[in-house]
């Protein structure tokens, strides 16, 4: 089967349930699943003086999200590729399907019940813009 299946991350255990969500559908469709963390601007903090130093820039914090949850996730039977991506969450989302020709988003349904249904939510954006299919995995349980 072609196309990727991507899902996004932020460390919360919403996320997580939606990301293992991801990996069983990538593993029953026999396709590659995309792990992306969104990070906005690109804020760089600088540690240490002289030569001593360390430079931690948002970016590289989401790759270690997007890294961790991947590493955690993967299967001798199923390829999974990180990614950090500049942009809000539904931004990246859509961003990483388009550019890689995805199958499926995977989105948890956080925030889509009382006000947060009014006002938006990742999942609806992601479903209203998608270039692709859109599957919501119940993770508010």
């Amino acid at each position: 089967m072609t196309g990727v299946i991507v899902v996004g991350v932020d460390g919360s255990e919403t996320a997580r349930k939606a990301a293992e969500s991801a990996r069983d559908l990538a593993l029953a469709l026999g396709t590659t699943l995309h792990v992306i963390t969104a990070f906005d601007g690109d804020h760089t903090v600088v540690f240490g003086t002289g030569s001593d130093q360390l430079a931690v820039s948002t970016e590289d914090n989401a790759e270690k999200v997007a890294r961790s949850v991947a590493v955690d996730l993967s299967t001798g039977e199923l390829k999974v590729a990180y990614f950090a991506v500049r942009g809000t969450p539904a931004q990246a989302l859509l961003k990483q399907a388009e550019k890689y020709g995805a199958r499926m988003i995977v989105v948890g349904n956080k925030r889509m019940q009382g006000i947060g249904r009014v006002l938006g939510s990742i999942a609806s954006s992601v479903a209203h813009n998608a270039p692709c299919d859109v599957y919501i995995a119940k993770t508010d349980i």
